[in-house]
Formats: structure tokens, C-alpha cells, sequence
């Protein structure tokens, strides 16, 4: 019987020793198993696969949501497109497929007593009527297209609804601020806002700074000021990679300071040029929702409820184009001492206002001021009452600045940040926007010294400057309006607009004709990416400013 004992025998069960050998294996198996995924977990951790074969298929790491690819080598971050955005009908794509060219004569010499266009320029007139029709329209009308996430929605918008996710970042400008010395800067060992000398490509744009190191470490450091150098480290999106046919900023950290409130571009045309700038930026980390409506262009940031919207105000005062006593019907009557109500209207929606406006006033248009007849800008009254013609556009621009500001701040539901910014200048050279103006072949930024004064561009200013200042003497809470003074420093920038590119005609004209006549072409609005990024650059650290710094006190 002791040999049928399994627990006592010497040499024990075949049946046993069979079971004991299978254990001794599995436990083995799963010994060599845990210590394989121990190295496996650490491996991935160290350089993620997923990360890498992603990358290697589309070009695109996962782990920053945001590709990056080598610029090319003769990049320059300073002009206001890719290195062949101005030379080539690539750029159409982006500024000149909705570009709403004002009818604006910047010329100096033509602001007062201007006559219309000669019949050369018919065709140019349409085109610019045509397109400028269509912004006006856009947002007062009313129609369905694809939402950003695919999904109907109504919207006044020409975004469409897919985009390439290939996002391969090159380049915008840094703006040092007075004081650095970049004298000794050449193109070789360019200024950087980000230590980017070292690396092949520029960092994932989750990791750049929201503005330049300087700007972001001193806090009184003069946004406005200096001169432009060379950025390596490319924009933050290409005219490729943003689906509008429409310091280095930091979309999540725009996000996250605006968390849970709207920002609105109240203006002309060039407030749509930097709203459609700042969600080209946005666009890098998150697809927003369309919400707009009849009354204004709305897009929703779902991840932190932030809603970027566009409302048009032509001159931010109160208009409209009915008679009013000698003055006949169909020309715009400005009524410089009131406040535009549909803005007044909308107002305490919003928490930070970013303001357009100065352009329009070379349009054809009436003043009226205490309900009396002051002035016009390309409009004669009869005779009898030509003395009393006392304002002109220069004038009248100045009045409606301190009108719209005061208002704003005297507004019983609106206690949000209202950021000016500063009278966008435009490049005309040898004419204006319907007599030949021109802007071609501009390929970098102006140097100092070499930047030729525009005086319209500098009396305009002037006027705007000072309607704010006259506001911030009377009021009583001044610290919730800021001046963004953009105006000297983009004198520099010639290189910056769609030119003759702004049309997305495959067969439109861009060299002059044998007459040496230069084709029609948008040198006021700005090309995307380009200079204006920088705007929204500054508006980030005047709100981070405005926000961080509350918070800290």
C-alpha cells in the first residue's frame, strides 16, 4: 500500500510528476512573459511606435496631434506667405477667395474731392463691388453648408467642411520688442523667440511659447516696437493646411485663458482677415463647431466652450442709406455722435471685442452730427448749404472713434476687455486701390531705414489715437480698453498682401501688360499665413495679461 501513497513515495505519481512539470513550465512562461512586457512598456514609452509608424505613413506625429516637417531652406518666417506664396497662385487659396476689397482710395491726395473711377477702371470697380457686395451680405443673410465636424448647421460662411490633417507648420514672424538690439542678427543666426538653432524641425506647436520670450518674461515689455527678423521655426499653419477659403501663439493656451467665453471681431473687412487668421491658428488643435447665425459668424471650441465670432460694422457708428434732409437716398448716412445699435445690440454677449474700423471712411457716405449736416466724403450738397460742410473723412473718423469707445464702456450689460486695434496700413504704390496701385514684388519686410512714410496711413492713425485717448480722460474705467498699436510697425510690412493673387481665377492676370498697367490686386488685406498671425499674437498676451494677471493679484 505505500507504494500507492502519492504523497510518501520516493520517486512519487508519473501522474504527478507529469502535473508538477506542466506547472514548473507555465510559470516559467509567464516569468519570461511579465519580464518581455516590462521592457516592451518601457521601450514604448521611450519612443512610441504607434508615434512612429504614424508618422512614417502621414507625416504626422500623434503624440502632438500636429505634424512638422523641414521648411525649405530658403524660408524666410518675416514675409507674409511661404516662399512662393506671392509668387505664385497658390495664395489665391486662402486671402483671395473671400477677400472683401473695400473700395478704399488710401492715396493722400484723393481723400478729399476724389471723382470716381475713370471708365479704364470699370472693370476693376465691378470686381471690387462684386466682392465687396458679398461680405456686406454675408453677414446679414442666412444659409446651410457643412458645420467643420461634417454635421448641417447654419452658417454664413465659405469654410468647407474637410481638411487636409497633414499639418506641416512653416512660418510667421517674430516681433522683438524696442530694445533688443538685433543689429548684429544676420540671416545665418536669426532671433528667435525659441531655442530652435539645434533641431532639424520646428517643435509641435503645443510646445511654443505663447508669445516672444521677452514679451511673455517682462510684462511691460512694449509689444508695439522694433524691427523685423527672421523666424526658423516656421508659422504656425501653411495656406495648405487651413481649410478657409478664407509672439509664437499658443492655441491651447488661447483656449484655456478664454475658457467659457466669446471673443468677437467687430469691424470691416479687416476684422474678418484676423478672425479667419486666428482660427486658422485654433484649427492646428481642434476642429470648432459653426454656430453662426443672421446676425454674425460664430465657431465653437468645444473642449473649453470658447466661441470665436465675427459681427460686420463698416464704421461702428450708426448708418444707414434712407434721405435725410438734403441729402438724397442711396449714400450713406453716418450719424458720427451714435453708436451702431445692431453692435450695441449684441454687445453684452461677449467678453473680449477686438475693433476694426478706418478704411470705409474713403467710401462715398453723408456726416451727420446733433442731427445736422456736417460733412461728406465723395459727396457734394447743393449750393446753399456748401458752408456748412465743416468735417471731412479724416475728421470724421477721429469723431467716430471717441463715439463707439464711449459707448462701449458706458454700456450697462458689457464689462468685457474691448482691445483697438490700431488702423491697418495698407501698400498702394504708384496709385491707389482703382487707379493702379500696386504692391508686387515685394519680397521681405522693410528694413530700418528704408521705410517711406505714408501720410494718409499716419494721420489716420493720428485721429484714431486720439479719439482713444479723449475716451480714456473721461472715463471711469479705463483699464478694461486697450490700445493694440500695430500701425507703425506693419509700415514695414509691403510684403504682406494677396496682390494680384487675390483671385482664384486659374487664369487671372498677375504680370503688368504691355502698357506697364499692373493687374488688379488687394494690397490691403493681408495673406494667411502671414503678418496678421502676429495680431492675433499680441491679442493673446493682452488677454493673458489682462487674465493672468488679475488672477494673480
Amino acid at each position: 500500500m505505500k507504494g500507492m501513497a502519492w504523497s510518501t513515495t520516493s520517486k512519487g505519481s508519473p501522474i504527478m510528476s507529469s502535473n508538477r512539470k506542466s506547472i514548473s513550465w507555465i510559470a516559467v512562461s509567464v516569468g519570461v512573459l511579465a519580464v518581455f512586457l516590462i521592457y516592451a512598456s518601457w521601450g514604448l514609452v521611450s519612443y512610441p511606435l504607434g508615434s512612429a509608424v504614424h508618422s512614417h505613413f502621414y507625416g504626422v506625429d500623434s503624440t502632438a496631434k500636429i505634424g512638422v516637417s523641414e521648411p525649405s531652406k530658403n524660408e524666410d518666417s518675416n514675409d507674409a506667405q511661404p516662399s512662393s506664396d506671392l509668387d505664385s497662385p497658390t495664395v489665391s487659396s486662402d486671402q483671395s477667395s473671400d477677400s472683401r476689397i473695400e473700395q478704399t482710395d488710401t492715396n493722400s491726395n484723393s481723400q478729399e474731392g476724389s471723382s470716381e473711377p475713370t471708365s479704364e477702371q470699370s472693370s476693376v470697380n465691378k470686381e471690387v463691388n462684386e466682392i465687396e457686395a458679398r461680405d456686406r451680405a454675408g453677414s446679414d443673410s442666412q444659409e446651410s453648408s457643412t458645420s467643420f465636424d461634417g454635421s448641417k448647421d447654419a452658417v454664413n460662411s465659405g469654410l468647407p467642411s474637410k481638411f487636409n490633417s497633414q499639418v506641416d507648420l512653416v512660418s510667421t514672424a517674430t516681433l522683438p520688442v524696442a530694445g533688443n538690439d538685433t543689429s548684429g542678427a544676420s540671416d545665418e543666426e536669426p532671433v528667435s523667440s525659441s531655442d530652435s538653432t539645434s533641431k532639424a524641425v520646428p517643435e509641435p506647436i503645443e510646445n511654443r511659447d505663447s508669445a516672444s520670450s521677452a514679451g511673455t518674461a517682462n510684462p511691460e515689455c512694449d509689444l508695439y516696437h522694433g524691427n523685423w527678423i527672421h523666424d526658423p521655426s516656421g508659422p504656425l499653419y501653411r495656406n495648405d493646411t487651413c481649410p478657409c477659403d478664407l509672439p509664437r501663439f499658443d492655441p491651447r493656451k488661447f483656449l484655456e485663458l478664454m475658457r467659457g467665453k466669446t471673443l468677437a471681431f467687430i469691424g470691416d473687412s479687416v476684422a474678418r482677415n484676423q478672425m479667419e487668421s486666428l482660427l486658422c491658428i485654433l484649427w492646428q488643435v481642434e476642429v470648432p463647431k459653426n454656430r453662426g447665425n443672421r446676425n454674425m459668424q460664430r465657431y465653437y471650441f468645444r473642449s473649453a466652450s470658447v466661441m470665436i465670432a465675427r459681427m460686420w460694422s463698416s464704421w461702428l457708428v450708426k448708418h444707414y442709406p434712407e434721405p435725410f434732409g438734403y441729402a438724397e437716398a442711396g449714400v450713406d448716412k453716418l450719424h458720427l455722435d451714435a453708436p451702431d445699435d445692431k453692435l450695441m445690440e449684441f454687445l453684452p454677449m461677449f467678453d473680449v471685442v477686438v475693433l476694426s474700423s478706418g478704411h470705409w471712411f474713403a467710401k462715398k457716405s453723408v456726416y451727420i452730427l446733433n442731427n445736422e449736416i456736417v460733412g461728406g466724403q465723395l459727396w457734394s450738397p447743393p449750393k446753399a448749404h456748401q458752408q456748412e460742410m465743416k468735417i471731412n473723412s479724416i475728421q470724421a473718423y477721429g469723431i467716430s472713434v471717441e463715439t463707439i469707445l464711449t459707448s462701449i464702456l458706458a454700456h450697462p450689460n458689457y464689462t468685457g476687455l474691448t482691445i483697438v486695434r490700431s488702423y491697418s496700413p495698407d501698400h498702394y504704390e504708384g496709385g491707389a486701390w482703382n487707379t493702379g496701385g500696386s504692391c508686387t514684388g515685394k519680397e521681405k519686410p522693410l528694413g530700418p531705414g528704408e521705410l517711406v512714410e505714408n501720410e494718409f496711413t499716419n494721420v489716420m492713425h493720428e485721429q484714431q489715437v486720439n479719439g482713444f485717448k479723449r475716451t480714456i480722460e473721461k472715463a471711469t474705467n479705463p483699464s478694461r480698453l486697450k490700445l493694440m498699436d500695430i500701425t507703425e510697425v506693419f509700415q514695414y510690412r509691403h510684403d504682406g498682401h494677396p496682390g494680384p493673387y487675390r483671385s482664384t481665377d486659374p487664369n487671372k492676370i498677375t504680370k503688368r501688360g504691355p502698357d506697364g498697367r499692373p493687374p488688379p490686386q488687394d494690397c490691403l488685406h493681408w495673406c494667411m499665413p502671414g503678418p496678421v498671425d502676429t495680431w492675433n499674437e499680441l491679442v493673446l498676451e493682452i488677454i493673458r495679461r489682462e487674465y493672468e494677471g488679475s488672477s494673480a493679484s
